[in-house]
């Protein structure tokens, strides 16, 4: 079948992600309570449990993880000025190559903190700054916020970077997974499993969208414009960027936990009018979608409210792609274990489609 919808490919323990009933189910806690309630250490035990028997607990796991920053960069530091040269998304990419390739803990350690690592540092490159090392003493979300803005965060952005990086930690066997879990069935690594995973990624059917949201939201400029704007964009044929899920049929329930979040970190910091701005372009997307595609589910998509999350904590919109890398890196560890605890190597089949032999003359 083509793009292989429906066909169950692996069991997992993982995730459950429902579309006909927009739920999203992660080791058993629904995807609204992980991104209230968890930070991304929380979200790496939850992840990890079961498939590295040296897991620290959770009072070692903060501390564990800044180690683990701290040498990542150790590691890197010489290597960022050649990087600096590739898109943010690339510089990842080249870097987490660089990275251990093993299958213990260590490695899932050392691939998760580089990834933060070599994040924050691309956007700081950006800037013309130089890259920050790590402070091992923090907390992993507000690492990689100083990190990046070479600012200290408030209580109120780090809560919202630990949600958004527990939302979208992991989700179901998509693409870049898939991809992770087919590298991993052949034994190579982990550092290879994530390598594989970043780059199915990096295509723009699966992990591009955040960014456009943000030109969107830039072009339209103020809520009283978001109607004739939409339906401008709309009568040229044109896709409203941040809506419609190929999975959901209904709304994408990541898109609600990082609503709640963006209010949570505007009501802490002002800058309302960004919030009520994304509020009005979502309702008349909506509004307009249902009315000119009544026979297709397009609800909002995490997508929508990472955009304007991210832009809110300092993350320039290139860097997009990379921030969610950071996350998903935890997913994609967890599923390529899983896969090589299950010792079957993916190996599916094609069917021929092509010419016949011809005969002989």
């Amino acid at each position: 079948m083509s793009g292989l919808d429906d066909v169950v490919a692996a069991e997992t323990v993982l995730s459950d992600v429902d579309g006909e009933n927009g739920r999203l189910i992660v080791r058993g806690i629904a995807v609204e309570g992980l991104a209230r309630h968890s930070s991304f250490e929380g979200a790496a035990l939850l992840l990890f449990e079961g498939f590295f028997a040296d897991l620290p607990d959770a009072r070692a796991m903060s501390a564990t993880l800044g180690r683990a920053r701290a040498e990542a960069f150790a590691r890197l530091a010489c290597r960022l000025p050649v990087l600096s040269g590739l898109p943010p998304v690339e510089a990842l990419r080249a870097g987490l190559s660089l990275m251990p390739d093993g299958d213990d803990l260590a490695t899932a350690f050392a691939l998760t903190a580089a990834s933060a690592v070599l994040t924050a540092a691309t956007v700081r490159i950006e800037r013309g700054a130089e890259p920050l090392a790590p402070d091992p003493e923090r907390g992993h979300a507000a690492d990689m916020l100083r990190m990046a803005t070479g600012a200290e965060p408030t209580k109120a952005a780090e809560r919202a970077l630990d949600a958004y990086l527990a939302t979208v930690c992991e989700h179901g066997l998509n693409a870049s997974t898939f991809a992770a879990r087919i590298a991993a069935s052949t034994r190579a690594g982990l550092g290879s499993a994530v390598v594989a995973g970043l780059s199915a990624l990096k295509g723009p059917l699966h992990g591009g969208a955040p960014g456009p949201v943000l030109d969107m939201l830039a072009e339209i400029g103020e809520p009283a414009r978001a109607v004739p704007w939409l339906e401008a964009a709309l009568a040229r044929g044109e896709r409203l960027m941040g809506f419609g899920h190929r999975i959901y049929k209904v709304r994408d329930p990541r898109a609600d936990a990082l609503k709640a979040a963006v209010k949570a970190l505007m009501k802490a910091g002002g800058a309302q009018s960004r919030l009520k701005l994304a509020e009005a372009v979502e309702k008349a997307a909506l509004d307009l979608l249902h009315r000119a595609k009544p026979g297709r589910s397009l609800e909002t998509n995490v997508e929508f409210y990472t955009a304007v999350l991210l832009d809110a904590l300092g993350f320039p919109a290139d860097s997009f792609t990379s921030v969610f890398a950071s996350a998903r890196v935890l997913g994609w560890i967890a599923h390529a274990r899983e896969q090589e605890v299950s010792g079957r190597l993916i190996r599916p089949r094609s069917r021929y489609v092509g010419p016949e032999p011809r005969q002989a003359a």
